[in-house]
């Protein structure tokens, strides 16, 4: 965890959660006490575990049981004696699955690529990958047996088992066009996005990690339209105290010197179960105790969160916005628990200051009728959970990927229904859902009437540089 940063620390993080927690454990330890072998415990501790997350109709803990593999290959090895060994340099991985620490622990440098048989798009390992560029493929199923070179293209999520001479040629030659777009993209990294109208778009970024901050240049971008705070609650960790989460909130209102600051409150339920905090045991977890339903339930969590982002407010232009709005009562309870919050630290002496407060627009009862919501600063849209919710079909289900599709005419009428009363009404609306990253979306985004954009940073030059012919 220290060699590394953002998303790979988390989840390391999230292994070393694991392997801290009793539970897990006790059962390895209860067989050693009574005579078995160490190694013999734990793999069959471990193998319980992994059945029962293999075996969850949530693919979200389907794509865990890759880091339950992982804790329990790595304990074994590390019992016999053995040492980790990465992948040889720019070669592909190639199974049913692989581990995040796998991953971790090969040398990209000279590139490589990931083909699996099985895997999933939500995994640990789909995510580095994605982090870092490398070419990535799942769901192949069952592969020949002798295979001797692989050709993988993640764009077109493909694989060529042994390609002849004019494959190879072919695939060369799409590798090359694609390299030379991305050298031809760079040269609009630090231009305003604009339309071949003049039309100005501002494009922000999603960031997930202080880390990531590191890596990203103020002036590529317009500021920063979703931090998911939810990256400082850790599963199975004690909660972050109001100290921590000021500092870390102020991080990131510093690094964007006056250029908005979007920070989104505690957004976790449905695929990002944080234990002590969510619910057991929900039958449908997107559609149960999620994002403000579940912090103003809590509210001591709620407040503590408000209050750090109140002091963080004084050091720029920091806003607030609150995720998973149904009815507009959410938004007024968070709204009073915001200036309670303000009112409290002003009595204590305390530097704070009321950030706008705006909402989230994923859930389609606020799409449809958004006039009811016109108390809100702001509307960014959430593409991911609208999507989801309106074609009725799971974001992390690769069953019915072809299902969720954010450009189904249902899904951009609401957007657009959404941009509209934004200009009526004098309320700012951005977009800051997967769907803003894709350029194949952007000109059906532009007419329904969007001006700003919030966008995953490794596509920033990609998506200026398409908006430049629009």
């Amino acid at each position: 965890m220290e060699r590394v940063e953002g998303e790979a620390r988390d989840i390391l993080g999230f292994q070393l959660a694991m392997l801290e927690d009793d539970a897990l454990a006790a059962p390895a330890i209860s067989a050693i006490a009574g005579g078995t072998a160490a190694h013999v415990a734990w793999a069959g501790a471990l193998d319980g575990e992994i059945a029962g997350y293999e075996a969850s109709d949530d693919d979200y803990f389907r794509a865990r049981a890759a880091d339950l593999h992982d804790i329990r290959d790595r304990v074994l090895r590390h019992l016999a004696g053995e040492e980790d060994a990465g992948a040889t340099t720019g070669s592909v991985l190639l199974g049913d699955d692989i581990a995040p620490t796998a991953f971790l622990e090969t040398d990209w440098s000279a590139g490589g690529a990931i083909a699996l048989q099985q895997g999933s798009t939500t995994s640990h390992v789909a995510m580095l990958a994605r982090a870092r560029g490398i070419p990535m493929v799942v769901g192949l199923g069952e592969l020949p047996s002798a295979i001797t070179t692989l050709a993988v293209d993640g764009s077109s999520g493909t694989v060529q088992a042994d390609p002849d001479a004019e494959q190879r040629k072919h695939f060369d030659a799409a590798r090359e066009s694609h390299a030379r777009a991305r050298a031809s993209e760079e040269q609009f990294r630090f231009r305003p996005a604009t339309r071949r109208t003049g039309t100005r778009i501002d494009i922000l970024i999603n960031v997930a990690g202080i880390a990531e901050l590191d890596h990203i240049d103020p002036a590529a971008c317009d500021g920063i339209g979703l931090m998911r705070s939810e990256f400082l609650f850790r599963d199975g960790a004690p909660l972050p105290d109001e100290e921590t989460q000021y500092r870390a909130y102020r991080r990131f209102v510093t690094w964007g010197a006056g250029k908005p600051v979007t920070i989104r409150t505690l957004d976790i339920g449905g695929d990002k179960p944080v234990r002590g905090l969510t619910p057991d045991g929900e039958a449908n977890p997107f559609l149960g105790l999620r994002g403000v339903r579940l912090t103003l339930a809590r509210d001591d969590v709620f407040r503590t969160q408000l209050r750090a982002l109140a002091r963080a407010a004084v050091h720029g232009n920091l806003k607030v916005m609150v995720p998973m709005v149904t009815v507009p009562d959410e938004l007024a309870r968070s709204a009073a628990l915001l200036d309670a919050c303000v009112a409290e630290l002003t009595a204590q002496g305390i530097a704070c200051a009321r950030p706008p407060l705006g909402i989230m627009v994923e859930v389609p009862a606020v799409a449809v009728v958004p006039e009811l919501f016109d108390a809100a600063a702001f509307f960014s849209i959430g593409s991911n959970d609208l999507t989801q919710y309106v074609t009725a079909s799971s974001r992390d289900d690769a069953r019915v990927a072809a299902l969720n599709d954010p450009s189904h005419p249902a899904v951009l009428a609401l957007i657009t229904k959404v941009a509209k009363h934004g200009r009526e009404a004098g309320i700012p609306v951005s977009l800051c859902g997967d769907m803003a990253s894709e350029p194949r979306h952007l000109a059906a985004l532009l007419e329904a009437g969007l001006t700003s954009l919030s966008v995953a940073p490794a596509r920033i030059a990609r998506l200026k540089a398409a908006i430049a012919e629009l």
